[in-house]
């Protein structure tokens, strides 16, 4: 479903080991964004917002993972939008223009034309998209704004240690390389992630997913639902009745094997 015709993409390189927690990235998305303040409490951590939200664009990750002198050490995981080449957002939104690629390769959002059917929740695999008060969708939209306007993304700009990076997606990936990372996540997953990270260790240790895939769901809607759609409700509740009478009921008698 990915199309890799964009020469000039974007990106933002992530560096954990670089990250000291300072959550000045969170501030300025805040701040540039005008989003509002999250009301939280406390609950064991140092981490907050607890989660992305229609408020929290960015959020820094604290995790606790062991270390080799028995003790624990902090991993600071920056999380965001990860702009997916082959974005399952946008292939199973069914609104023309809600969620749309930018020049630079971003997937940003136009709230207005969001009809709130929050499909695109189910659809990431990475539990990015959000809803705000008015069920409108909201994410990070990798500040293409401020790129528009020969600026770089506000959480970039503002980070103090060089944890994000901004710039030529292939030039980060090559310096990652360089400088001898193991694994660069994203790289090729889905077709080449616009939020790339510099790991040294296994993924899963940040918290992240390894192979990260678009739900089985997403490309049946493409492939036969959206389609349909064109023909009216009818078509698509018709198609929905036979792709359940043809695997709903063998899919449950095979788990029941």
């Amino acid at each position: 479903m990915a199309n890799n015709t964009n020469t000039s993409r974007k990106a933002i390189l992530v560096t954990p080991e670089l990250c000291i927690g300072c959550r000045a990235c969170q501030v300025a998305c805040k701040s540039w964004n005008q989003l509002s303040a999250i009301k939280t409490k406390n609950n064991g951590t140092y981490q907050n917002p607890p989660d992305l939200a229609s408020a929290a664009y960015n959020m820094i990750q604290y995790s606790e993972v062991p270390s080799d002198q028995n003790a624990v050490r902090w991993l600071f995981l920056s999380r965001r939008c990860m702009h997916c080449e082959d974005a399952g957002c946008m292939t199973i939104c069914p609104s023309p223009g809600a969620l749309y690629r930018t020049d630079d390769g971003a997937v940003a959002f136009d709230r207005d034309k969001c009809i709130g059917c929050k499909l695109c929740v189910n659809a990431c695999p990475f539990d990015v998209p959000r809803y705000d008060a008015e069920d409108k969708v909201t994410k990070c939209h990798l500040c293409f704004d401020r790129i528009g306007a020969g600026m770089e993304p506000a959480c970039t700009k503002t980070c103090p240690t060089g944890a994000l990076k901004f710039g030529d997606r292939d030039e980060l990936v090559g310096a990652a390389k360089q400088e001898g990372f193991g694994t660069i996540y994203g790289e090729k997953d889905l077709g080449g992630l616009g939020s790339i990270y510099a790991f040294k260790e296994e993924p899963k240790l940040y918290g992240m997913k390894e192979n990260p895939e678009i739900p089985s769901s997403v490309v049946f809607w493409h492939t036969y639902l959206k389609p349909l759609s064109l023909i009216g409700l009818g078509g698509v509740v018709g198609a929905a009745a036979i792709h359940y009478l043809a695997i709903g009921p063998h899919k449950d008698q095979e788990e029941e094997v």
